[in-house]
């Protein structure tokens, strides 16, 4: 019986362990981000918004990214995603800027893609939405908050500054670092000159959370094999039946009297 109930507890722990394995870098993972993160200024770079649709009951119909005025970009063009519509908000700046010797007096504020009818980033999936942003700005960074729509009606704003320390709020906006490094304990993503490939409707784990979550599984499982020897090779006690445990106990009675 206690040999059972041992058993039970480690397919239990180990349950437990492949369960938090699997999850947790995922769940860490699940954000809105922006690939790359890092750019050079003075030039135009390829920015790809990474959309993962979090809800396991709602997919992801809508999503809105706000571009900075106070040092904004002079263009963005987009590139198409099957059944989605793209629209570029352009705003008269607040304080003209002057950007690579020109006045530069208005500039894309918004960009905004909405899913067609019927379409959208179902749970477990993401979709992945790059625009071509140029001149990027002379600055440490700038925040590109986002706000994420599912067909429930459900919003989620991804407008959390990440600290200089690395911990990630609830809700960290999409952050483009340009001389500033990103924060300690990120990894900071290589700048590509060519456009990331966009996934239409499929899903995808990261291959490094992937790969911990197969070594995490891998320690359980022999865990739980040292478990089940140890038990196995644990001495058993041999069991006397009544009867002859009397016998016995006669036996030394006489034994004594003698």
């Amino acid at each position: 019986m206690i040999k059972k109930r041992t058993l039970a507890a480690a397919g239990a722990a180990l349950v437990a362990a492949v369960a938090l394995t699997l999850t947790a870098p995922l769940a860490a993972s699940a954000h809105v981000r922006i690939d790359p993160d890092q750019a050079s200024a003075g030039g135009y770079s390829v920015l790809t918004f990474r959309v993962p649709t979090e809800s396991a009951t709602a997919g992801t119909v809508k999503l809105e990214v706000d571009l900075p005025t106070k040092t904004p970009f002079t263009s963005v063009s987009y590139q198409p995603v099957a059944g989605w519509s793209t629209a570029v908000t352009t705003s008269k700046l607040a304080k003209p800027v002057k950007i690579s010797g020109a006045t530069v007096t208005e500039a894309p504020t918004k960009i905004v893609w909405t899913a067609d009818p019927g379409v959208s980033i179902q749970p477990g999936q993401f979709q992945e939405f790059s625009v071509s942003a140029g001149i990027v700005p002379d600055t440490g960074k700038i925040m590109l908050p986002a706000i994420q729509t599912y067909s429930d009606g459900s919003v989620v704003k991804w407008d959390e500054p990440t600290p200089a320390s690395g911990a990630e709020p609830e809700h960290p906006a999409p952050t483009l670092y340009i001389n500033d490094a990103p924060p300690t304990g990120t990894t900071p993503t290589v700048v590509s000159s060519t456009p990331a490939p966009s996934a239409s409707s499929g899903s995808s784990v990261d291959a490094a959370a992937l790969g911990m979550g197969i070594a995490g599984v891998v320690l359980a499982l022999g865990a739980l094999v040292v478990a089940v020897l140890a038990l196995a090779r644990r001495p058993r006690r041999a069991a006397v039946p009544d009867g002859d445990a009397g016998t016995a106990a006669g036996s030394a009675t006489s034994k004594d009297r003698a």
